[in-house]
Protein backbone atom coordinates (compact mmCIF):
# COMPACT_ATOMS: atom_id res chain seq x y z
CA UNK A 1 0.00 0.00 0.00
CA UNK A 2 1.58 3.41 -0.89
CA UNK A 3 2.41 5.31 2.18
CA UNK A 4 1.03 8.71 1.40
CA UNK A 5 -1.02 10.46 -0.77
CA UNK A 6 -0.58 14.36 -1.47
CA UNK A 7 -3.67 16.58 -2.45
CA UNK A 8 -3.61 20.11 -3.87
CA UNK A 9 -6.33 22.45 -4.16
CA UNK A 10 -6.22 24.57 -7.51
CA UNK A 11 -7.97 27.61 -7.80
CA UNK A 12 -6.23 30.40 -9.55
CA UNK A 13 -2.93 30.44 -8.65
CA UNK A 14 -1.03 29.58 -11.57
CA UNK A 15 1.90 32.07 -10.31
CA UNK A 16 2.64 30.17 -7.38
CA UNK A 17 1.65 26.28 -8.23
CA UNK A 18 5.12 25.05 -9.75
CA UNK A 19 6.92 26.22 -6.88
CA UNK A 20 4.17 23.96 -4.80
CA UNK A 21 4.16 21.09 -6.89
CA UNK A 22 8.45 21.15 -7.49
CA UNK A 23 8.01 21.56 -3.16
CA UNK A 24 5.78 18.50 -3.29
CA UNK A 25 8.71 16.04 -5.43
CA UNK A 26 11.73 17.10 -4.16
CA UNK A 27 10.70 15.70 -0.55
CA UNK A 28 13.27 13.10 0.88
CA UNK A 29 10.66 10.48 1.23
CA UNK A 30 9.83 9.33 -2.39
CA UNK A 31 6.25 7.21 -1.50
CA UNK A 32 3.34 8.99 -2.51
CA UNK A 33 1.30 10.02 -5.13
CA UNK A 34 -0.14 14.34 -5.86
CA UNK A 35 -3.24 14.71 -6.76
CA UNK A 36 -3.94 18.25 -7.60
CA UNK A 37 -7.65 19.30 -7.36
CA UNK A 38 -7.87 21.88 -9.93
CA UNK A 39 -11.43 23.12 -8.44
CA UNK A 40 -12.74 25.18 -11.94
CA UNK A 41 -9.35 27.18 -12.50
CA UNK A 42 -9.91 30.38 -14.87
CA UNK A 43 -6.04 31.41 -14.60
CA UNK A 44 -4.31 28.47 -16.63
CA UNK A 45 -3.05 26.77 -13.54
CA UNK A 46 -3.90 23.11 -14.52
CA UNK A 47 -1.91 23.66 -17.99
CA UNK A 48 1.12 24.04 -15.02
CA UNK A 49 0.30 21.07 -13.40
CA UNK A 50 0.17 19.21 -16.61
CA UNK A 51 3.44 20.11 -17.79
CA UNK A 52 4.99 18.29 -14.84
CA UNK A 53 6.04 14.33 -16.21
CA UNK A 54 6.29 12.57 -12.49
CA UNK A 55 3.91 9.65 -13.00
CA UNK A 56 3.31 10.33 -9.12
CA UNK A 57 1.39 13.58 -10.50
CA UNK A 58 -2.01 13.16 -11.12
CA UNK A 59 -5.03 16.04 -12.12
CA UNK A 60 -8.48 15.95 -11.24
CA UNK A 61 -10.71 18.50 -12.32
CA UNK A 62 -14.25 19.98 -10.89
CA UNK A 63 -16.49 23.02 -11.28
CA UNK A 64 -15.83 24.93 -8.57
CA UNK A 65 -16.86 23.93 -5.52
CA UNK A 66 -14.40 25.82 -2.75
CA UNK A 67 -11.45 24.54 -1.22
CA UNK A 68 -13.04 22.09 1.62
CA UNK A 69 -14.70 20.48 -1.31
CA UNK A 70 -11.45 20.08 -3.60
CA UNK A 71 -9.92 18.22 -0.57
CA UNK A 72 -12.48 16.06 -0.09
CA UNK A 73 -12.23 15.25 -3.92
CA UNK A 74 -8.84 14.49 -3.63
CA UNK A 75 -9.34 12.75 -0.57
CA UNK A 76 -11.83 10.46 -1.98
CA UNK A 77 -9.39 9.95 -4.65
CA UNK A 78 -6.43 8.92 -2.02
CA UNK A 79 -4.95 5.49 -2.22
CA UNK A 80 -2.19 6.10 0.56
CA UNK A 81 -2.58 5.06 4.18
CA UNK A 82 -1.54 8.96 5.34
CA UNK A 83 -2.74 11.67 3.84
CA UNK A 84 -1.33 15.14 3.51
CA UNK A 85 -2.87 18.92 2.32
CA UNK A 86 -0.54 21.26 0.58
CA UNK A 87 -2.44 24.97 -0.52
CA UNK A 88 -1.21 25.67 -4.06
CA UNK A 89 0.71 29.18 -3.23
CA UNK A 90 2.45 27.49 -0.07
CA UNK A 91 5.79 24.93 0.00
CA UNK A 92 7.59 22.39 1.76
CA UNK A 93 11.06 22.20 3.04
CA UNK A 94 12.57 18.94 1.57
CA UNK A 95 11.82 17.14 5.30
CA UNK A 96 8.43 17.04 5.75
CA UNK A 97 7.63 14.40 4.51
CA UNK A 98 9.62 12.32 5.82
CA UNK A 99 9.48 14.10 9.26
CA UNK A 100 6.04 13.45 9.22
CA UNK A 101 5.78 9.88 8.26
CA UNK A 102 8.39 9.11 11.08
CA UNK A 103 5.56 11.26 13.52
CA UNK A 104 2.56 8.70 13.11
CA UNK A 105 4.76 5.69 12.59
CA UNK A 106 6.36 6.01 16.16
CA UNK A 107 3.02 6.91 17.35
CA UNK A 108 0.35 4.58 16.18
CA UNK A 109 -2.43 5.93 18.35
CA UNK A 110 -2.18 9.08 17.06
CA UNK A 111 -4.80 10.47 14.19
CA UNK A 112 -2.92 12.95 13.15
CA UNK A 113 0.84 14.98 13.52
CA UNK A 114 1.39 18.80 12.84
CA UNK A 115 4.68 20.47 12.76
CA UNK A 116 5.22 24.69 13.06
CA UNK A 117 5.71 26.77 10.09
CA UNK A 118 7.51 30.16 9.00
CA UNK A 119 5.54 33.26 6.93
CA UNK A 120 6.77 35.11 4.19
CA UNK A 121 8.06 37.52 3.80
CA UNK A 122 10.88 36.49 6.30
CA UNK A 123 9.89 33.18 7.17
CA UNK A 124 9.23 34.36 10.22
CA UNK A 125 9.50 30.60 12.75
CA UNK A 126 6.36 31.29 14.97
CA UNK A 127 6.97 28.55 17.13
CA UNK A 128 7.56 30.91 20.18
CA UNK A 129 4.33 32.21 19.52
CA UNK A 130 2.83 29.01 19.48
CA UNK A 131 4.56 27.89 22.94
CA UNK A 132 3.26 30.97 24.99
CA UNK A 133 -0.50 29.52 23.94
CA UNK A 134 1.14 26.48 25.32
CA UNK A 135 0.50 24.37 22.64
CA UNK A 136 2.06 21.00 23.22
CA UNK A 137 5.24 19.90 21.97
CA UNK A 138 4.14 16.30 22.30
CA UNK A 139 1.38 13.80 21.61
CA UNK A 140 -1.84 15.01 23.08
CA UNK A 141 -5.37 13.94 24.17
CA UNK A 142 -8.12 16.05 24.97
CA UNK A 143 -9.72 15.56 28.18
CA UNK A 144 -12.37 17.26 30.54
CA UNK A 145 -9.51 19.32 32.29
CA UNK A 146 -8.04 20.79 28.27
CA UNK A 147 -9.11 24.49 28.68
CA UNK A 148 -10.97 25.41 25.81
CA UNK A 149 -9.01 28.46 25.47
CA UNK A 150 -6.05 26.11 24.57
CA UNK A 151 -8.20 23.88 22.29
CA UNK A 152 -9.10 26.69 20.31
CA UNK A 153 -4.98 27.47 20.29
CA UNK A 154 -4.52 24.11 19.20
CA UNK A 155 -7.42 24.09 16.57
CA UNK A 156 -5.74 27.53 15.12
CA UNK A 157 -2.05 25.34 15.12
CA UNK A 158 -3.26 22.99 12.70
CA UNK A 159 -3.30 23.56 9.54
CA UNK A 160 -4.15 21.48 6.25
CA UNK A 161 -0.65 22.23 5.09
CA UNK A 162 1.54 21.26 8.62
CA UNK A 163 -0.93 18.38 9.22
CA UNK A 164 -0.30 14.54 7.77
CA UNK A 165 -3.38 12.34 8.87
CA UNK A 166 -4.60 9.06 9.16
CA UNK A 167 -7.13 9.00 5.90
CA UNK A 168 -9.32 6.98 7.27
CA UNK A 169 -9.96 8.80 10.15
CA UNK A 170 -10.43 12.14 8.34
CA UNK A 171 -13.18 9.93 6.02
CA UNK A 172 -15.12 8.43 8.93
CA UNK A 173 -15.24 12.34 10.35
CA UNK A 174 -16.98 13.38 7.19
CA UNK A 175 -13.37 15.56 5.63
CA UNK A 176 -13.25 19.17 5.26
CA UNK A 177 -16.76 21.59 6.34
CA UNK A 178 -18.00 22.22 2.19
CA UNK A 179 -21.97 23.24 2.38
CA UNK A 180 -22.18 26.87 1.32
CA UNK A 181 -18.92 26.75 -0.58
CA UNK A 182 -17.69 27.75 2.84
CA UNK A 183 -14.05 29.62 2.63
CA UNK A 184 -13.32 30.22 6.31
CA UNK A 185 -12.50 27.85 8.56
CA UNK A 186 -13.77 24.29 6.87
CA UNK A 187 -10.34 23.06 8.47
CA UNK A 188 -10.82 23.74 11.43
CA UNK A 189 -13.97 22.88 11.40
CA UNK A 190 -12.72 19.09 11.03
CA UNK A 191 -9.68 19.50 13.18
CA UNK A 192 -12.19 19.53 16.40
CA UNK A 193 -13.55 16.97 15.99
CA UNK A 194 -10.22 15.12 15.49
CA UNK A 195 -9.09 16.84 18.59
CA UNK A 196 -11.80 15.49 20.09
CA UNK A 197 -11.84 11.95 19.79
CA UNK A 198 -8.00 11.28 19.04
CA UNK A 199 -4.68 11.87 19.99
CA UNK A 200 -2.88 14.26 17.83
CA UNK A 201 1.03 14.73 18.25
CA UNK A 202 2.31 18.40 18.42
CA UNK A 203 5.36 19.63 17.31
CA UNK A 204 7.41 22.65 16.30
CA UNK A 205 9.67 21.60 13.38
CA UNK A 206 9.08 24.42 10.91
CA UNK A 207 9.27 22.38 8.10
CA UNK A 208 6.35 24.75 6.03
CA UNK A 209 6.42 28.08 4.65
CA UNK A 210 3.11 29.79 3.91
CA UNK A 211 2.92 32.65 1.92
CA UNK A 212 0.41 34.99 3.57
CA UNK A 213 1.19 37.57 0.15
CA UNK A 214 -0.16 35.13 -1.96
CA UNK A 215 -3.08 33.71 -0.20
CA UNK A 216 -6.38 35.03 -1.21
CA UNK A 217 -8.58 33.06 1.38
CA UNK A 218 -6.80 34.04 4.29
CA UNK A 219 -6.13 37.84 4.04
CA UNK A 220 -8.19 40.03 6.32
CA UNK A 221 -11.24 41.03 4.26
CA UNK A 222 -12.02 44.45 3.79
CA UNK A 223 -15.43 43.98 5.83
CA UNK A 224 -17.31 41.06 8.14
CA UNK A 225 -15.47 37.88 7.87
CA UNK A 226 -18.35 35.07 6.97
CA UNK A 227 -19.85 33.38 9.97
CA UNK A 228 -17.76 30.24 10.94
CA UNK A 229 -19.21 26.90 10.60
CA UNK A 230 -18.75 25.88 14.27
CA UNK A 231 -21.36 28.50 14.41
CA UNK A 232 -23.42 27.59 11.29
CA UNK A 233 -23.56 23.55 12.08
CA UNK A 234 -22.43 23.06 15.92
CA UNK A 235 -25.46 20.47 16.11
CA UNK A 236 -22.09 18.31 13.60
CA UNK A 237 -19.79 18.65 16.50
CA UNK A 238 -22.10 17.94 19.45
CA UNK A 239 -23.23 14.89 17.60
CA UNK A 240 -19.17 14.03 17.24
CA UNK A 241 -17.87 14.78 20.31
CA UNK A 242 -17.59 12.36 23.37
CA UNK A 243 -20.43 12.90 26.22
CA UNK A 244 -17.68 13.51 28.61
CA UNK A 245 -16.47 16.17 26.36
CA UNK A 246 -19.31 18.26 25.63
CA UNK A 247 -19.46 20.76 28.35
CA UNK A 248 -15.69 20.96 26.84
CA UNK A 249 -17.26 21.84 23.19
CA UNK A 250 -19.56 24.00 24.55
CA UNK A 251 -16.78 26.13 26.21
CA UNK A 252 -14.86 26.20 22.77
CA UNK A 253 -18.11 27.30 20.69
CA UNK A 254 -18.71 29.70 23.41
CA UNK A 255 -15.60 32.04 22.87
CA UNK A 256 -16.03 31.69 18.97
CA UNK A 257 -19.09 32.91 19.47
CA UNK A 258 -17.69 35.83 21.47
CA UNK A 259 -14.96 36.54 18.77
CA UNK A 260 -17.45 36.91 16.28
CA UNK A 261 -19.68 38.84 17.88
CA UNK A 262 -16.62 41.44 18.25
CA UNK A 263 -15.85 41.39 14.53
CA UNK A 264 -19.91 41.65 13.64
CA UNK A 265 -20.37 44.59 15.82
CA UNK A 266 -16.72 46.31 14.80
CA UNK A 267 -17.94 46.22 11.15
CA UNK A 268 -21.62 47.85 12.65
CA UNK A 269 -23.67 44.42 12.56
CA UNK A 270 -24.53 44.54 15.84
CA UNK A 271 -27.72 43.01 15.77
CA UNK A 272 -26.84 39.72 14.47
CA UNK A 273 -23.62 40.11 17.25
CA UNK A 274 -26.04 40.02 19.96
CA UNK A 275 -28.02 37.15 18.41
CA UNK A 276 -24.65 34.54 18.02
CA UNK A 277 -23.63 36.02 21.37
CA UNK A 278 -26.78 35.46 23.32
CA UNK A 279 -27.62 32.07 21.51
CA UNK A 280 -23.98 30.21 22.13
CA UNK A 281 -23.35 31.61 25.49
CA UNK A 282 -22.65 29.16 28.03
CA UNK A 283 -22.52 28.87 31.66
CA UNK A 284 -19.22 30.39 33.61
CA UNK A 285 -19.23 32.79 30.18
CA UNK A 286 -18.28 35.68 31.77
CA UNK A 287 -14.92 33.71 32.41
CA UNK A 288 -14.24 33.09 28.82
CA UNK A 289 -12.12 35.34 26.58
CA UNK A 290 -13.73 38.09 24.63
CA UNK A 291 -16.88 38.23 26.77
CA UNK A 292 -16.43 41.71 27.99
CA UNK A 293 -15.55 42.92 24.43
CA UNK A 294 -18.18 40.56 23.00
CA UNK A 295 -20.86 42.53 25.14
CA UNK A 296 -19.82 45.87 24.08
CA UNK A 297 -20.09 45.17 20.63
CA UNK A 298 -23.25 43.71 20.78
CA UNK A 299 -24.51 46.96 21.16
CA UNK A 300 -25.87 49.69 19.06
CA UNK A 301 -22.76 51.95 21.02
CA UNK A 302 -20.53 48.90 20.22
CA UNK A 303 -20.86 49.62 16.54
CA UNK A 304 -20.44 53.14 16.88
CA UNK A 305 -16.90 52.97 18.48
CA UNK A 306 -16.20 50.28 15.82
CA UNK A 307 -16.53 53.18 13.08
CA UNK A 308 -14.64 55.31 14.97
CA UNK A 309 -12.26 53.26 14.91
CA UNK A 310 -12.40 52.39 11.28
CA UNK A 311 -12.35 55.68 10.91
CA UNK A 312 -9.27 56.97 12.36
CA UNK A 313 -7.81 53.71 11.19
CA UNK A 314 -8.31 55.09 7.52
CA UNK A 315 -10.68 51.81 6.82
Amino acid sequence: MMRVSVVVPLFNKAPYAARCIESILKQDFPDFELIVVNDGSTDGSERIVANFSDPRVRLVNQANAGPGAARNRGMAEAEGEYIAFLDADDEWLPGYLQHSVRKLDDNPSAACTTCGYGESPGAADLSRFWRKRNIPDTLYRVNPGTPAQLLVHMVAYMLPCTTLSRVNILRNLGGFYEKEHCQYAEDAFLWVQVLLNHPVVFNFAPLVRIHRYAAELSKNLDGCRPVEPFLLRPDVLQASCPSELQDLLDRFICIRAFKTACVLGYWGDWRQARRIRGRFACVGAWRLPYFLPALVCSTAAGSRLGAASRKLRGG
